[in-house]
């Protein structure tokens, strides 16, 4: 069974709410929309205090190449365009809509009915999706119309759909290809019209062999579009480590998967360019995982974007009593949140509560010289070594020993045997150096 061939650890699965159906989380009084949700640019509101707006309404506009249009995910009057805090507690612009009813724009198909031949050209595909706010769901929110838009002199080859879903305890994505499966493979087959391509693979770790043997009967009755099932090991979800499993190219240093004739989408997003190509749906909601060891009645939940996270808890049975620490997405890669108000976003794929004995960081002790954080970093990096480097403040050896190629998934804090924070090191050097770079680049 294939699978990336540098690094990689084995995590506990912890796969808690597998199979659980999606629920629906009811509206909130009050949704507060983030004009940042995506990587880039913050989007501009088109809206103003004291206007009513319909569901899937535009209420703020990309601001850039790299950016991502706004929808409004409930009906309602615009209550105040202010700040609000974010999961971390910091500031963030944002629309406040007070909810009223639920009443969508009419040009939305919100029936069940499954459209399966899509007549528009690859340019109308891209802009369709542009326009519906559509970026990456698997954690990085690229806009999505950027990676369909490949630099003068790349041509993409093959497009690969992320559906590992490695990081332990979410199951969002696992669930979303059950219950839809055919609006995804529909999915694929718009954006490989939308990149010219013939090939599609959809990559699947083996310990989902239902969702496997479910999207190969689905694909079967397309051309060009295969499912590969791929051996476990984190972070296989990786866009380079996907890569190097399915087609066994490796993306070079500092370069992006187009290199090697590359697109990778997240199954999540897969569905959404579904629902926005065909059903003329922008991106309003996601599914998100609740889950824990402590947790009454772990899940996954369809919630809209501005419904606060506290609401999407309680569905799964609230906050218990023995709880350490909150995480927005899975223990590798999620961060900490310092509350539970914040709203969802297209950000946040899953809440994973945890219990005070597993969030508490064992005491660091001196690093014993075993080289097991270069034997699983997946990028082939030296994370002790890069630590130290940003301890000491030596951004250019940084940069030298190629830190911006940290993809941050935390294999080497997982296997560190003196509980040395690498990663904390390194995401603070990877911050410091990625500034200096960008400062750098505008001087050009």
């Amino acid at each position: 069974m294939k699978t990336f061939r540098i690094g990689g650890v084995h995590p506990e699965e912890n796969k808690l709410s597998a199979r659980r159906k999606i629920q629906v989380v009811p509206l909130p009084k009050q949704a507060i929309i983030p004009l940042s949700q995506h990587l880039g640019a913050p989007a501009v509101p088109v809206v103003e205090k004291g206007a009513e707006v319909k569901v899937g309404q535009l209420i703020a506009q990309a601001g850039g190449f790299v950016s991502a249009n706004v929808h409004s995910p409930v009906s309602g009057k615009v209550a105040k365009i202010d700040t609000a805090i974010d999961a971390w507690g910091m500031k963030m612009p944002a629309i406040f809509i007070d909810v009223e009813g639920d009443e969508w724009l009419p040009e939305i198909d919100r029936s069940e009915k499954l459209l399966t031949s899509c007549t528009y050209t690859p340019e109308e595909i891209v802009k369709k999706i542009a326009d519906a706010g559509i970026v990456g769901l698997g954690g990085a929110c690229f806009p999505t119309q950027v990676k369909l838009t490949p630099p003068p002199g790349k041509v993409a080859e093959v497009l690969i759909v992320n559906a590992v879903e490695c990081e332990p305890y979410l199951t969002c994505d696992h669930q979303l290809m059950l219950e839809h499966a055919e609006e995804i493979v529909i999915g694929v087959t718009i954006l490989m019209k939308a990149l010219k391509i013939q090939r599609a693979i959809i990559g699947i770790e083996s310990n989902k062999p239902d969702a496997i043997e479910l999207m190969q009967k689905t694909v079967s009755r397309q051309m060009g579009i295969e499912v590969q099932p791929l051996k476990l090991k984190y972070p296989q979800g990786g866009e380079k480590q996907l890569i190097d499993a399915c087609i066994g190219r490796q993306v070079p240093s500092g370069a992006l998967p187009i290199e090697v004739g590359a697109v990778v989408q997240n199954v999540a997003t897969v569905y959404a360019v579904y629902q926005a190509v065909q059903k003329n749906r922008p991106l309003i909601d996601r599914v998100i995982t609740v889950t824990g060891k402590s947790v009454n009645k772990p899940g996954n939940f369809l919630v809209r974007f501005g419904t606060p996270l506290n609401d999407v808890i309680a569905m799964a049975g609230g906050i218990p009593e023995n709880t350490g620490k909150i995480i927005a997405g899975g223990p590798m890669m999620g961060r900490a949140m310092s509350n539970t108000d914040m709203p969802a976003n297209k950000r946040i794929s899953g809440v994973l509560i945890m219990q005070e004995s597993e969030s508490t960081r064992p005491e660091p002790q001196n690093c014993i010289r075993c080289a097991k954080c270069v034997s699983v970093c997946p990028m082939g990096l030296e994370p002790y070594l890069l630590a130290r480097l940003a301890g000491k403040s030596m951004w250019d050896e940084m940069e030298k020993h190629n830190v911006m190629d940290c993809i941050e998934c935390g294999c080497c804090l997982f296997t560190c045997p003196s509980n040395r924070p690498l990663l904390d090191y390194i995401r603070m050097g990877k911050n410091k150096v990625g500034g200096i770079i960008r400062a750098r680049n505008m001087k050009k």
